[in-house]
């Protein structure tokens, strides 16, 4: 099943492998592209992968995790995003990007958040949005669909997880809000209904959530499920399942595809496509997530920053026999 074409929308990909989005940190202090990120993204396309879905890409300067973000909030960063775009599709593998504001984990003196509540003592205390405030990002998510689109991403997604901006307007934890926006669902279906006004119809939107905080009160994997169910209409095609990061004191036991069964529980309660994964190990492993109905795409991380020709050395352990890139085909074992 791994090796399986799959089509959502406009986008066929090749395989069900996809490159999760992991932050690099190495763009230039205004979020300008480097070489470093044409030769990272283009060379896992040359491995095998089916899917890239391109690094948490900051709305706004000030919503950035890190001054080594990448950009998408001013019209002169599509240029170079657009390269790296190019360079993914020659090799017959489709591009995506995530779109982020860090809320309350940002760079920012005062950063924005649904509350004041500092993540932890190495954060700055943050400050409550007000409506103005989040009308803005609604319309910097819009803007940052609008240049995605011009760059030519095939894949468009929204960050919602692991702490950032709309993630903690998702949970109990952080969302206090005593006005419309204490209704923890509004602002991510007001963010959609923006990002379609600018994202084609044809092209399709996910959204990458954290399915578990790991604490007693919190997200859960029903909760994100009744969420999605309500996204679907409003033009919601593919669901990225992760989990945590948005409270500072949880504890996570790690192994292999920890992260499948909130992937699973998802995919069975909403229908759409889901993507999971967390710490796969090999191809094999892959496959199973995807027969025994966890998940329709696998994401590899670590793996693939370790090997980023993974996928194509290692397809023929499950029958597969991907063809090399014509100037490596020497190379082939």
């Amino acid at each position: 099943m791994l090796f399986k074409e799959l089509t959502i929308k406009n986008m066929t990909l090749k395989n069900r492998t996809v490159l999760a989005p992991m932050c690099m940190y190495m763009a230039e202090e205004f979020g300008y592209a480097e070489y470093f990120h044409m030769v990272h993204y283009v060379s896992r396309s040359m491995g095998g992968v089916g899917l890239i879905i391109q690094e948490a890409t900051a709305i706004d300067q000030n919503g950035r995790i890190s001054p080594k973000d990448l950009g998408i909030w001013r019209d002169n960063h599509v240029e170079q995003l657009k390269m790296i775009v190019d360079g993914v599709h020659k090799n017959d593998t489709k591009m995506g990007i995530q779109i982020n504001h860090a809320g309350r984990k940002g760079i920012a003196d005062r950063p924005l958040a649904p509350s004041a509540i500092q993540f932890n003592f190495k954060y700055h205390i943050p400050k409550k949005m007000t409506i103005k405030d989040i009308k803005k990002v609604i319309e910097d998510f819009k803007q940052a669909a609008r240049r995605a689109n011009e760059a030519g991403y095939d894949y468009l997604e929204i960050h919602a997880a692991h702490g950032y901006l709309l993630c903690e307007f998702l949970s109990p934890n952080t969302n206090k809000r005593k006005d419309e926006y204490g209704d923890r669902k509004k602002l991510i279906k007001e963010v959609v209904v923006a990002v379609r006004e600018e994202w084609p119809e044809e092209k399709p939107l996910a959204i990458r959530f954290s399915a578990s905080e790991y604490v007693e009160e919190g997200i859960t994997p029903e909760w994100i499920a009744d969420l999605i169910n309500e996204l679907k209409p409003l033009g919601l095609d593919i669901a990225n399942i992760s989990s945590g990061g948005n409270v500072s004191e949880q504890e996570i036991k790690l192994f292999p595809g920890y992260q499948l069964d909130f992937a699973k529980t998802i995919r069975s309660k909403t229908g759409i496509v889901t993507i999971g994964g967390g710490l796969i190990t090999n191809l094999e492993m892959a496959d199973k997530a995807i027969i025994d109905g966890s998940c329709d795409l696998v994401y590899f991380g670590r793996l693939l920053l370790r090997e980023p020709f993974y996928i194509i050395n290692h397809a023929e352990n499950l029958g597969e026999d991907m063809p090399y890139p014509k100037y490596y085909k020497r190379a082939k074992a």
